[in-house]
């Protein structure tokens, strides 16, 4: 919706206006506060599957890996933002487009990491910047691979994505893995954190309008935060303590913790890249369509793709994680009708400042891990949503059906019983184990080599009598 008091109909349908700093400043920030969670969350699971997170003894000397893992992400975010806003050469839309740490590359990263410590991490950045490289090589073909990833495997992917992470929210809401012996794991208290979380977040996104809306998810850890303080999981010493251990600047350093090449990693994280750059065609088309009224051109595309692949591989050399443009901020685009890409640029400025600061990762690291678990089982729910949201553009004919059936049932029972594959070499088993590679992988492969009808009496046998209402995708097939 134009707003007169920023800028005509015609300027804010202009990536390159720019609005009066008074209006472009807080449009900016909001950008920021759009994502501001869902970017620092996965460094979080991250070590805290590798064991030097919540709950961890590095609680002692104020996590400091996972608070360098936070300032990396808020710091690369906005680095590779300013890739897309401002570009070089042929790198960036020149799109208003936020990048933000990627929820996508996460079931990949937890079994590479799973209770290995800080000794895991050379693998994972070395994965990290070698799929950081190959994701800027599909930006040179990005637009020919598209009929491979139609929204049956999009969905289906983004669905698994969910499906992989819900278990992480409900840990994180009953009082996170290290809890899981104590009598405190699951007790009303830590669950009634996480439900306050909730409840505020929903009130929100059903009865706030504008930025209330749009930042409910920051909002409702916000107030978990202010009652986990009354009931005191939080006190203020702690919270001055980690302030202060927390240099005031700090900068990035180049391998901080060393790198090394991991076929699992790679591998992983390069298949990963192909999904991510699909999702980033997506988002630079629902922002030229919302934003300006029209379609994303080529250059424009391929832009995005090389800012995507190189933001995540600068980030991997400085030890932060992949980075990907963010969907959120198609729609806060759209409601607020402003198509700068410079107002996206101050956003950029704000977070890489933050990330300049660790103390906004101390401050960070206060955060009782149930209000984080409030927090992430809206996302992590709202991440299959999307998935299932995608797959409504699906026709479920019997040779849909069957392709989703398969790709699921092996994806997630590989990842639910990760034993069924003990005996695979250790980087063959860490992709299965994910769930979400062999699910793609399947979903591609049936799609491209099954006939493109199956008649009736090859899928009726294992249908269990249930019909998919699909009229088929030639549609001239009564299926009834």
């Amino acid at each position: 919706m134009a707003n007169q008091s920023i800028g005509t109909p015609e300027q804010l349908r202009d990536p390159n206006y720019t609005p009066a700093l008074r209006r472009a400043i807080p449009l900016g920030i909001q950008h920021v506060l759009a994502m501001f969670v869902s970017n620092v969350t996965p460094a979080i699971i991250v070590a805290g599957a590798a064991g030097f997170g919540f709950g961890s003894d590095a609680g002692a000397q104020g996590f400091p890996d996972m608070t360098y893992m936070i300032q990396m992400s808020m710091l690369f975010a906005g680095i590779a933002t300013l890739f897309q806003t401002i570009g070089f050469g042929p790198v960036g839309a020149r799109l208003p487009i936020v990048q933000g740490t990627s929820f996508a590359f996460i079931p990949i990263m937890i079994p590479l990491v799973a209770g290995k410590g800080v000794e895991a991490l050379p693998a994972l950045f070395g994965g990290v910047l070698i799929g950081g490289l190959f994701h800027m090589l599909i930006g040179t073909f990005v637009g020919k691979i598209r009929f491979a990833l139609p929204p049956l495997v999009t969905g289906l992917v983004v669905m698994m994505i969910g499906l992989a992470l819900v278990q992480v929210g409900i840990q994180y809401a009953a009082g996170g893995v290290p809890a899981m012996t104590k009598p405190e794991y699951g007790s009303l208290l830590n669950w009634s954190v996480a439900l306050v979380v909730i409840l505020v977040t929903l009130g929100l996104k059903f009865y706030a309008k504008g930025m209330l809306a749009v930042s409910a998810v920051v909002i409702g850890i916000v107030v978990g935060y202010f009652y986990s303080m009354a009931m005191g999981l939080v006190t203020l010493e702690g919270i001055a303590t980690s302030w202060s251990r927390a240099a005031p600047v700090a900068f990035p350093s180049p391998f901080k913790y060393g790198f090394e090449i991991s076929f699992a990693a790679v591998v992983g994280f390069c298949l990963m890249a192909i999904v991510s750059a699909v999702e980033t065609v997506g988002d630079v088309s629902g922002i030229t369509k919302g934003g300006a009224g029209r379609e994303a051109t080529e250059e424009e595309i391929a832009g995005a793709t090389y800012a995507d692949g190189f933001g995540t591989a600068v980030a991997g050399v400085f030890g932060g994680l992949p980075n990907t443009s963010f969907s959120q901020n198609v729609g806060l685009i759209a409601m607020t009708g402003v198509m700068s890409r410079h107002v996206v640029t101050i956003g950029a400025i704000f977070l890489i400042v933050c990330g300049l600061v660790p103390k906004v990762g101390a401050v960070i690291n206060t955060i009782p891990i149930e209000v984080l678990g409030g927090g992430v089982i809206v996302m992590f729910g709202m991440v299959v949503a999307s998935g299932i949201s995608m797959l409504s553009d699906v026709m479920w004919n019997r040779r849909n059906m069957v392709i989703f059936a398969i790709a699921l049932s092996i994806g997630l029972g590989l990842q639910l019983e990760p034993k069924a594959v003990q005996y695979l070499p250790d980087a063959l088993r860490v992709l299965m184990t994910s769930g979400l590679l062999p699910a793609a992988f399947i979903a591609i492969v049936l799609n491209l080599v099954l006939p493109e009808e199956l008649s009736d009496e090859a899928t009726e046998e294992v249908s269990g009598g249930h019909a998919g209402r699909g009229t088929g995708s030639l549609g001239s097939k009564d299926d009834s």
